[in-house]
């Protein structure tokens, strides 16, 4: 998987793009990522799991909100990429989502990089 996308700027609030760098995939979602929006995350990471992707880098510069629901869906994908001997990384949160993890203690469970650049030097 090369580089796809899911969703539109026109019919959601939540547009994610994927590609392959490296030894990782970059998932960047941007927009809100709340629970009318999850399944446009949840599905391109079950799907780049399911193809042998186990270190997925989720580009969080783009993203504006997220809500427990997007919290659990990358919990979700933090579990199974461990199972399979991989992780996701988070980079570039902005301080309101950084907000969210940290609030619940998730920013405790994840790798989490101030930059793409530094989630992707780190592979």
């Amino acid at each position: 998987m090369d580089r796809g996308t899911v969703g539109s700027a026109q019919s959601g609030r939540l547009l994610v793009e994927v590609r392959k760098q490296g030894l990782s995939a970059v998932v960047t979602p941007a927009g809100e990522l709340d629970h009318h929006t999850a399944d446009l995350l949840r599905e391109p990471l079950d799907d780049l799991l399911a193809h042998g992707y186990a270190r997925l880098v989720v580009d969080c510069s783009r993203l504006e909100f997220c809500d427990s629901t997007g919290l659990n869906v990358l919990l979700g994908a933090r579990l199974k990429a461990e199972a399979a001997d991989g992780g996701v990384h988070l980079a570039g949160m902005k301080p309101a989502v950084a907000r969210v993890f940290e609030i619940t203690g998730a920013d405790a469970v994840f790798t989490v990089h101030d930059t793409l650049e530094a989630a992707l030097a780190d592979e």
